[in-house]
């Protein structure tokens, strides 16, 4: 049984009152957003606990002659299942700012998810709204409940001046600082990042993805760890790992952990992983997923070969 009600246009009002009520008085699992909004604006801000549904234009192409289905628009395995289970009421579908649903065109993404959801949805409970005004509308109300990324907020922090280690050689500027958080349970650094227990302990990271062929597994008996022994080189077949790497980083994810990814400095090699996970996992092109990480690492340069293999695996993951 699909849903048949229509979509309702709610207010920004509302929603800051759907959010504020506790998820156990609700009859279903509670409230989820979808935020229609490109990658790169919902790494920047949004809606504390939404979830972006990204369309690449890969999919778009190929979608002009097909009725798009939820599976499509929803990457998360786990938010899709419940999704077409009926498990939340209400889903508020967002975008930047449109004001209702009669202005939306029909192949925006905002439309798009709409039909998808009420072709798809088996529960006739599940509310369906659509947020008036978008997320922009919404954050000029409510600042306080909308998450905003450090330093993303229209340009990249500045580069940092090497700093003076205690015998007088300069600190590369890879080692410099700690591993970046590029998800709540991705990190990305350097060897001496993974080298230094204080550093893993602080970002609560409990596992190590090490991409290299020499830096030493220190912590063995308190993490849990994956070598893949990659060389930086333009004869490595780095994307022959990437299965195994982004099985790796689901399994810590699915059990509650955090993990670093590293190889020797950071750049290229451990680079390239994260950029094939996030490929894959948030169905992404490899140039914004590439600005995402590069906002976050501004030393990142996977070596040609590397970004060759990626933009390979784009074209798999996204076109399939």
């Amino acid at each position: 049984m699909c849903t048949t009600s229509e979509p309702l246009e709610i207010t920004g009002i509302e929603l800051a009152h759907i959010l504020r009520t506790p998820r156990d008085q609700f009859a279903s699992g509670g409230c989820v957003l979808l935020d229609c909004r490109p990658f790169l604006a919902f790494s920047r801000t949004h809606i504390s606990e939404s979830r972006n549904v990204n369309w690449n234009s890969m999919l778009r192409r190929r979608s002009k002659s097909s009725v798009v289905c939820l599976e499509w628009l929803v990457a998360d395995k786990d938010l899709l299942g419940r999704l077409c289970r009926g498990d939340f009421s209400p889903v508020v579908v967002l975008d930047e700012s449109s004001l209702s649903m009669a202005e939306l065109k029909g192949e925006s993404l905002a439309s798009m998810l709409l039909n998808a959801l009420q072709a798809d949805v088996q529960s006739s409970s599940a509310q369906i709204c659509f947020l008036k005004g978008g997320f922009e509308g919404f954050h000029e109300e409510y600042p306080e409940v909308c998450f905003n990324s450090p330093g993303l907020l229209g340009h990249s922090p500045p580069m940092m001046d090497p700093e003076p280690s205690v015998t007088g050689r300069k600190t590369p500027l890879y080692d410099q600082e700690g591993p970046v958080e590029l998800l709540p349970f991705l990190f990305l650094g350097s060897a001496v990042h993974s080298s230094r227990r204080e550093t893993l302990t602080a970002a609560g990271i409990t596992a190590v993805l090490n991409v290299s062929s020499s830096s030493p597994n220190l912590y063995e008996e308190d993490l849990k760890y994956m070598r893949l022994t990659v060389e930086d080189s333009l004869a490595a077949d780095i994307a022959a790992r990437f299965p195994e790497a982004i099985a790796f980083i689901d399994s810590v994810k699915e059990s509650g952990g955090r993990v670093l990814v590293h190889c020797q400095a950071g750049i290229s090699r451990s680079a390239t992983i994260c950029l094939a996970y996030l490929i894959h996992a948030r169905r992404v092109r490899l140039d914004e997923a590439f600005d995402f990480v590069k906002q976050r690492r501004q030393v990142i340069s996977p070596n040609l070969a590397f970004m060759g293999q990626l933009l390979q695996f784009e074209t798999d993951v996204l076109c399939h």
